[in-house]
């Protein structure tokens, strides 16, 4: 454990030799953040958006059909609660019970309800209490096939306050083993009806983004192992494979920091490049050939650009006689302007 970390030290040491950073850098740097975080974070609890789908809701506020309200909230107050941590780490507001519960009423804003799996097995709505302690008992169905109780609503404001203690009283352990240990802790109390798992890597990140480092992110793909190295702490009391685990993805993180920094195009393989409006018409010209096509077949040619973004450049298009539509409504077809 202790070399991991020290590599991550040494690496941040090398990111911190790069300051100050440009502005279209740091934007840049910000903007991958914030998609990467909101996708993954949310994606770990079940939000069904696509990493593309997140980075064009984000970007350009538009949604895609077939995907639940719900799942767009949940991606728009999750990057909110990046945005408001930003500033929180400018200024020395210190982590305290009003403060958690004043970034979980943010990051539910809107959200009613949630669903829960009923002692039948089936999923029952449950009402939601943005910026409020449980008052009803949660509990989860682990990897290994156990159910795991959290702790019951009438201690959670106790075990709160202890955590708080905890925190600010622990002066021995490294910043980054204290950030996961928080981070467990917090997940092990489980205080709101929802949102705890999202909570607790926003507030382990606060820890880590406070003391120099980028956030940790922790990707969808390793969801398993991330799930039975949390599981490991409660079996085994064994925090030393969570640790390590949490440090390997924030070693991933630095390490796509730096290739930003340092101009590596490796960096952007999976980052959806935003297309100017010229771009758009230029694809969606080159995608109408001589024969009538729909919409749909024009979105199978050029994915990238989502149907509410096309209608808008396809009416422009046709304002300015580039391309002719036939039809209305779902039968509408396209074909290039001849003069």
């Amino acid at each position: 454990m202790n070399k991991i970390i020290k590599k991550i030290e040494e690496l941040q040491i090398k990111i911190n030799s790069r300051k100050p950073f440009s502005k279209e850098i740091l934007k840049l740097w910000q903007e991958k953040l914030r998609i990467d975080w909101t996708y993954n974070s949310n994606a770990i609890e079940g939000n069904t958006l696509t990493y593309g789908e997140t980075a064009f809701f984000l970007r350009e506020g538009l949604t895609s059909e077939g995907k639940p309200l719900k799942d767009y909230l949940e991606a728009k107050n999750h990057a909110e609660a990046i945005d408001y941590l930003l500033d929180v780490i400018k200024g020395d507001r210190e982590i305290t019970e009003s403060f958690i519960k004043e970034l979980h009423a943010l990051l539910l804003k809107d959200i009613h309800f949630t669903y829960a799996k009923g002692g039948n097995g089936q999923l029952i709505k449950k009402p939601l209490n943005a910026g409020k302690y449980k008052v009803l008992p949660n509990h989860v169905l682990t990897i290994s096939g156990k159910i795991h109780k959290y702790t019951d609503p009438i201690h959670v404001k106790d075990e709160m306050e202890e955590l708080i203690k905890w925190f600010n009283k622990e002066k021995t352990i490294n910043i980054i083993e204290k950030a996961c240990i928080f981070h467990y802790k917090f997940a092990a109390i489980h205080p709101f009806d929802d949102g705890n798992g999202r909570m607790a890597r926003l507030l382990m990140n606060l820890i880590l983004m406070r003391a120099g480092y980028p956030p940790c992110i922790i990707k969808n793909i390793n969801r398993r192992k991330y799930l039975e190295s949390l599981e490991l702490i409660d079996a085994e009391n064994n925090r030393q494979p969570f640790v390590v685990f949490i440090c390997e993805e924030l070693l991933s993180t630095q390490k796509i920091m730096l290739d930003i920094l340092e101009g590596k195009e490796s960096a952007l393989k999976d980052y959806p490049k935003k297309m100017n409006r010229d771009e758009r018409e230029e694809k969606i010209i080159n995608a109408i050939d001589e024969k009538s096509i729909s919409i749909s077949q024009i979105i199978e040619k050029i994915p990238q650009i989502k149907r509410p973004t096309l209608k808008s450049d396809l009416n422009r298009l046709i304002k300015a006689k580039k391309v002719k539509r036939n039809g209305t409504g779902k039968g509408a077809v396209y074909t290039k302007f001849k003069k």
